[in-house]
Formats: C-alpha cells, structure tokens, sequence
C-alpha cells in the first residue's frame, strides 16, 4: 500500500521572461560538463547562477537519455532532506529500509543524467556528501550545481559567474554612438547595445514597464552609467529597470547616485558587489509602500511559493495582534484586505514573482530578496516568530481541511495543493520543534498529515519528522496516539516491521488509555497491516474481520475504514477464498463510489482483480485489473502502477496473451527501477515476476521475448497504461522519445492549440524571447508571455526547448 504524488519542480524551471545573452558563459559550462563529472557554477547573489544553469541543462538535455532534474534547495533548510529531495525529483519513490542516500544511488546506479543542485550554499555539507556518493556510485550520473561557496570536492569543476559586462560610458560607447548615430532603423541602433549585455538587459525589462522603450543615441550613456553603477548585477539591473515606470533614465541615474554617495561616504573604495545589491535592494524597498514593506517583510517566511490565500493568512495582522502598531520606525497594522493590494504591487515591483500553480496563481521571492526581507522582519523584536507562528497555524488549518476532504472527489486537487506547500509544511514543522513552546504542534501538523505521507510517497520525511516529534513529546497526550501509529504505518511502508509493530502496539495501549476510540481503530488498522505484511495470514485475517464487522467508529477516518476492507479482501484472496473476496471489495468499492473516492477505490478494483485471478476467471480479473490501472493513472499512484501491472502480465500470462505479457513486463520493471528493482523482496511479488516470466520466455523464445519486452519498457507511463489498458501495440520509440516517455510521470494535457497559439510555439521555435514574440505579432510582453504559459500546460511541457522540438516533430 502506498501512493505517490505529482513531483513537482523535476524538470528544468519555465522561463517566464527572456534570457539575455550569457553565450560565453552558455559555451564554457557545456564543455565543463563534457569533460567533468561535477561543475559549480559561483557567484554573489543575483548574479544569474540559476538562469544560466537551467539554460545549459537545457542545452545539455540531449547528451542524457534518463533526463535532466532541477532540485530546488532554497526553500529547505534540513540537511538531512537534500536525499529525499533529490530523490523525488528524480521521480523515485523508495520504499526499502536503507538509507534514503544509499538508496538513491541504487536507484541510479546504471542511469545517464543530469542532476542540477540549485542554491547549494546554505547546505554546503549535505550537498557535498550527496554529489560525492553520486560521483563515486555510479558512472552516467553528472551534477551541475549553484551556490555562492564551492562545494570543495577533488573532483569539483569551478565556473564563476560574473555579472553582465558594461561598457565604459566616456570610451567604450563613442564608437557605439557613431554606430547609432548612423543607423538608418532604430533596430538597427539597437544591435548596438546587444554587444552589452548588461544594456540588453536593462532595454528588454525596461520596455516590458515602458512599451516601445529602446536604448537610443541620447539615452545610450545615461544607461551605460546606470548598469555601470550597479555593476552589471542582472538582479540590481532589472530592480532598477522597474522604476521606468514613474522616472526618466537620468531622473533613474541621479536618485542612485545619491543613494550611493551615501553608502560610500568618506570612503575612496568602490562599493563592493554585495553592497551594491543591497543598495538597489534597499532603494526598491524604500519605494515600496508600508504595507508592501510590511508584505515583503513577512512574506519571507514563506519558503518556496505560495497563493494569496496563504499570503492574507501570514502577512495581516490578526485580529489581537499587537504587532504593526505606529511606532518610530514601526509598522502600520495591516488587515487581511489590504494584503491584495500589497501583493499586486510587490509583482509590479518585480519583488514577488508571479508563476502558475496547481490552484491558480501563485507567487514567489527571490532567494536574495526573501532574506532581504528576513532581516527587516527580524529588526522588529518578536516580529518573526509571530509571523512564523501565524505560517505555521496557516499549515495546520490548510493540512486539517485537507485531512477532511482527503476521502472526496477532490483528491487530485489536495495532493497538487499539499505538493505545492511542501516547502512551507517543512518551515511550519521545522520552526514547531526548534521555537520554544511550539514542540506539539510540530506532532499535531505531522499527525494531521498522515495520509500524504502515506498515500502520496513521501513514507520516509513523514516518518522523519514524526519520529522527531514523537522524541519531543513524550507526554501522553491525544496528538501522541497519532503520532504513534502514523509514525508505525510509515515504518512499515519502509520494510521496517519491527519498529512499525511497536509503535502501533504504543499508540493503541495509549489511545485506550485516553478512551479515544477512533486513533485506538486507527492504530489496529496499522498493527493488522503489519502482520499481514509478515505473512501471519489467520491472525490478520481474523483480525480485518473484527475491524470490518465492528463498522467505522465516531472520528475513524472513512480512507481508514476503506483500507480494512481492502486488507481482510486481500488476506482472502491469499487464502483462497475468493468469493467472500469479492463481496467485500464490492462493499468497499461502493463506500468510496458514495463519496467519489479514488485512491482506495484504485486499490479495491486491484483486490477485486487479484481475487479473480484466484478464481482463474482471466477475463474479469483483467477488467477489474485495467479499470484499477486507469484510475491509479489519473491519482498517480506510481507504486500501485508497478503493483497492477505485475498483476496484469500474470493474467496476460496465464490467458495466453504473450507477447502482451511481455511488453507489461519490460514496462513494469521500468517501473519498479523507481521505486525497488527487487519489489521490497516480496515473496509473492517476486514470484508472480518470475512465473510470468519464465511462462512467457518459454512460448515465445528469447528474440521475439526480447523485443516485446524492450517496447514496454520504453514507454512512459502514460503509454504504458494506454498499452495495457487498450491494448495498443506500442510502437518502438525513438531514443529522444524513449528518453521523454521515461522521464513523464503524468500524461499530458490537452494539446489542442488554438490559430494564436500555435503562431507563437512557431515564434519560441525558432527561438525569439517573449518580448520578441510580443514585438513580432504587436501585442503586449504580458500576453505573449500567457500565450507561452499556456502552451506549456496544455502540451504538458516545462520549457520552452521542448515547445521547439514540438514544433519541429509537427512539421
């Protein structure tokens, strides 16, 4: 039993405005990665470091069959999650009781790709230690990672990233402005300043607050100073490049240069790069509105992104609170409804980032300007702890309503939700058992939260942070009981029997302590899980029974009783009693068909499946096992993929179907390769492989096995249910294709274009920027910039190169 969610952030971050320049750079880092194993892009903060190493990884893609893979370490501050991290987004879904890092390299050992570590410097150890054990356990896994400090690895390759060139605005430009000068188009003017990357720069973010604004022979020296004296900083250059929007370039250049005759005040050095960030930073603030700084401020608890829902809760004031008062250098109270308008002009700051997310609209700081903002919160005594507990009460009630609609129809939506919070769930639990006083509610939210960690693949940080709990709350108290069994369920889940066992036997001796009825089923569900996993058959059995007989108590959870059906129908099946198998998977199955569940329902049509098979009645256990196959499909419950495809080449096996059989071998052990080539060294599973295997190696000898085989495990997973479900002959995939099929964990969504749409996936083809695209068809940077998200998600792609390959198969 066991789930696993949409990974999110795998592949390469959308570009959601253009990239200027940076070939040199673009040049030096794919020769670094043909020759070495392990490169480091450095630089100070707001450089580009990750920009230019999406840009490469994009570039590379093709050197790498099994993909690319982004991690996202800004929003985590754990060391001992950077495995966990990487490994989910590389897909896998390990349920073994090794070590998550042992595990992972296990995992890819015979894999070629690419890994990309994104803001190493906070966790320099932990991703030092993760990039050595890939370096030295396997042979086709290269890493390319981003961080301020190296890495100080032997076999470390250093690319400094320096900031954008700028030209001396007294030499330098002379020649460009005889250039201009006699330029017979103003586009042609324009090539002038592409050989500045820093002036492209500043033109193109510019023009998207200014339309129609260029760099001209009168305005080309004033931008020339401007960049120069933000040192040819990306991130200081496109702050300052906003205020286009209420001052002239010299009105720009001469409120900066006050700014900085301040910061240098009786001092001849220049102003380093760090300080020149900070000074364009500080400015942005200082022209951002008190509720925006307020905004800002509290806003940068909220690691990774988050939806205005989670902004209004977080960043106004409650109702009590004391905090935002008038005061000398003090803040000014901020209520729910103004958080909107703050929010609003933060985006049009070019502050908050503005990204498409699962539920709508969602936004995210800049690593350099969250910590910006981390220290003003922190200049206010008590500021940030009340934010972070308000963030963290924010998580708990989001986890709570979650929790109660998880056994609905809305399961999709909860696990993309909680997916999408997952940096914010870690900063809430993390600040619960490190502020003092909070250390329940840390097991209280890691309690609530027991059915993504189960039911969406996350077995082994679910069970991290419990046990981590459960050490600081040694009380007898309700949220204990919980912590106890859920802590079991997900020891079990990771081959741990023993400790899980303990554990559910703790929680239900305390939950009869407590006279709390529903957390004492909860815990027996665990403890009859646990010894039907050992093979106790007639205990379990006998058990489930009782469990099943007795009915859901006041507060069991529905998903909870769903799965003690599905346990006392899975202990028939293995001891051959097959029809009162039945009737309880369709008593089950029509509880969740009540509710409009899914993902317990997914697991009832595969017991259904598995008790006719024992009744030898190959048609309808086929029809049970293909429906189960589809629905686990669209919740994305890869492990319980693995486990119906198992099931279906044995019934394919046993109904003479064998080069069917065949194929869902090859793509079932494709993928089993991301969760346990050895399928937890089950007895059973290993059996049902190796009969289905040796049956169909037999009818249809080696070559023809062989090549049946090899299309199924070229598939992606959308292809392969489609394969085993419709029974569509798989087609042998190129190698670009296989390498795409392999990497898509969820199939693509409508593809349907409209005339507009297409016109502007021709224009990213042939590889134009969206304020080019917006230039070529006259309509606002804005909308080209819809138009190329909204490609991205019908196609079900996540950048802008795989649009260009499209484009190109289409024609």
């Amino acid at each position: 039993m066991g789930g696993s969610a949409p990974r999110r952030d795998r592949h390469l971050p959308v570009e959601t405005t253009s990239f200027v320049d940076r070939r040199g750079e673009q040049t030096e880092g794919r020769e670094l990665l043909a020759k070495a194993r392990l490169v480091t892009l450095t630089g100070p903060g707001g450089v580009g470091k990750t920009r230019l190493a999406a840009r490469i990884a994009a570039r590379v893609e093709r050197a790498f069959p099994d993909g690319v893979r982004f991690v996202h370490l800004a929003g985590l501050h754990d060391p001992a999650l950077v495995p966990l991290a990487a490994a989910d987004a590389l897909g896998l879904h390990d349920h073994s009781a090794q070590p998550p890092l042992d595990a992972l390299v296990e995992q890819v050992r015979d894999r070629r790709l690419l890994l990309v570590l994104d803001n190493c410097e906070h966790l320099l150890q932990a991703c030092a230690e993760l990039a050595a054990a890939l370096l030295h356990g396997t042979t086709g896994v290269r890493v390319l990672a981003t961080s301020r400090h190296r890495l100080a690895l032997t076999e470390e390759h250093l690319m400094e990233v320096r900031p954008l060139p700028v030209p001396d605005p007294d030499g330098d430009l002379r020649a460009c402005l005889q250039t201009s000068a006699g330029a017979a188009t103003p586009g042609q003017a324009r090539t002038a300043a592409d050989g500045y990357p820093a002036l492209a720069l500043f033109a193109d973010r510019a023009a998207a607050v200014v339309p129609g604004f260029r760099i001209t022979a009168d305005n080309w020296a004033a931008v020339a100073r401007l960049c120069r004296r933000l040192d040819g900083l990306p991130l200081a250059i496109e702050l300052a490049a906003v205020r286009m929007r209420v001052l002239g370039v010299e009105q720009l250049l001469e409120r900066l240069d006050d700014r900085y005759r301040l910061l240098t005040a009786g001092s001849s050095a220049a102003l380093p790069r760090h300080q020149t960030l900070r000074a364009a930073v500080d400015w942005s603030h200082e022209l951002c509105t008190r509720q925006e700084q307020v905004v800002w401020a509290r806003a940068s608890v909220l690691a990774g992104g988050f939806d205005l829902e989670t902004a209004e809760a977080v960043c106004a004031d409650g109702e009590r609170s004391e905090t935002g008062v008038p005061s000398a250098g003090g803040w000014r109270r901020v209520r729910p409804h103004e958080v909107l308008e703050a929010v609003a002009g933060l985006v049009d700051k070019s502050v908050l980032g503005r990204e498409t997310g699962p539920d709508g609209v969602r936004y995210r700081l800049l690593d350099t300007l969250r910590h910006y903002g981390l220290d003003r919160l922190r200049q206010l005594e008590g500021e940030e702890d009340a934010t972070r507990r308000r963030q963290r009460d924010w998580m708990q009630r989001r986890a709570a309503d979650c929790e109660r609609a998880w056994f609905g129809p809305g399961q999709r939506e909860i696990v993309a939700r909680l997916r999408a919070d997952q940096d914010s769930l870690r900063a809430a639990l993390d600040f619960s058992l490190t502020a003092p006083g909070e250390r329940l509610a840390a097991l209280r939210l890691a309690g609530t939260l027991w059915f993504y960690w189960h039911a969406c693949g996350a077995p082994r940080e679910g069970r991290y942070w419990l046990e981590r709990a459960l050490d600081a709350n040694p009380e007898p108290t309700p949220e204990r009981a919980r912590g106890l069994w859920v802590a079991g369920l997900l020891a079990a889940a990771t081959q741990d029997m023993t400790g899980g066992l303990r554990r559910a036997r703790d929680a239900h001796a305390l939950a009869e302590h407590l006279g709390d009825k529903a957390e004492a089923a909860h815990a027996a569900y665990v403890i009859g899980v646990i010894r039907l996993f050992s093979n106790e058959l007639p205990a379990a059995l006998d058990h489930f029974e009782t469990s099943v007989a007795r009915g859901p108590v006041p507060g069991q959870h529905l998903s909870l009783h769903g799965l003690d059906q599905v346990e006392l129908a899975c202990a028939l099946g293995f001891l051959g009693q097959a029809d009162r198998a039945v009737e309880v998977c369709e008593r089950a199955r029509r509880l969740c068909e009540e509710h409009g569940e899914e993902w317990v329902r997914s697991y009832v049509l595969r017991m259904l499946a598995l008790a006719h098979t024992v009744k030898e009645d190959w048609d309808e256990a086929g029809r049970h096992a293909r429906e189960a196959l589809r629905l686990k499909l669209a919740v994305n419950d890869v492990t319980g993929i693995a486990l119906t495809l198992d099931l279906l080449a044995h019934i394919a096996t046993r109904a003479g179907a064998h080069e069917h059989a065949a194929a869902l071998l090859g793509g079932a052990d494709r993928t089993w390769a991301d969760i346990d080539r050895d399928r937890w060294g089950s007895t059973y599973l290993g059996a049902i492989r190796r009969d289905s295997g040796e049956r169909t190696l037999a009818a249809l000898g080696q070559a023809v096995f062989e090549r049946s085989y090899d299309k199924g495990g070229a598939l992606g997973l959308a292809e392969l249910v489609a394969y085993a479900t419709e029974g569509e002959e798989p087609q042998r995939p190129t190698p670009a294709k296989a390498a795409s099929g392999r990497r898509r964990s969820r199939p693509p969504q409508d593809s349907t274009l409209t005339r507009r749409e297409t016109e502007v996936a021709e224009l990213v083809a042939q590889g134009l920027a969206n304020q080019q695209i917006a230039d070529r068809l006259v309509i606002a940077r804005r909308t080209a910039e819809g138009h190329v998200e909204r490609i991205l998600s019908k196609l079900g792609f996540s950048n802008r190169s795989q649009i260009a390959a499209w484009v190109t198969a289409q024609n």
